[in-house]
């Protein structure tokens, strides 16, 4: 699903790998703080307050960089979909914390990373997306050694 493109808009200088680096700690510390401080808390009140951070600080980011003026331009599909994803992702958080205070936290993680497989489907099947051999050998792999990690 992910083709290697030209460099054309893209930092040549390799910065990206220390934004995708920070990316992955921060995202590991959502898992370990969130198991850490679930344990005593309703999953969908640790979802509302995860919840309310991460808008306070989206709409942070939006004045930040100036980009409130651009709100109204958005047109109505694109809003509606990023939406459905907001629901998605609400219920996504609602369904982790509660595995996560039921379940074994690196279980729990591995399944969740299997969502990669639903995504590919999707762009398969619904997007008409192209999958090569590579790629499907690539999202075979993962599969296989998620579920090495779950049994």
């Amino acid at each position: 699903m992910v083709q290697k493109q030209p460099l054309e808009n893209k930092v040549a200088n390799g910065s990206w790998l220390v934004y995708a680096g920070l990316s992955a700690l921060f995202a590991s510390l959502t898992t370990i703080l969130g198991k850490v401080g679930i344990d005593g808390v309703e999953s969908n009140l640790g979802t509302a307050i995860r919840t309310t951070v991460v808008l306070i600080m989206s709409w942070l980011m939006v004045f930040i960089t100036n980009k409130e003026v651009n709100v109204k331009s958005i047109n109505k599909k694109e809003l509606t979909f990023i939406f459905l994803s907001g629901l998605a992702t609400g219920a996504s958080w609602l369904f982790y914390y509660r595995a996560l205070q039921d379940g074994q936290t690196s279980t729990v993680v591995a399944i969740d990373k299997l969502s990669i497989a639903v995504t590919v489907f999707f762009a398969y099947f619904i997007f008409k997306e192209k999958l090569n051999l590579k790629a499907l050998l690539g999202l075979g792999l993962i599969i296989t050694g998620t579920l090495c990690m779950i049994f």
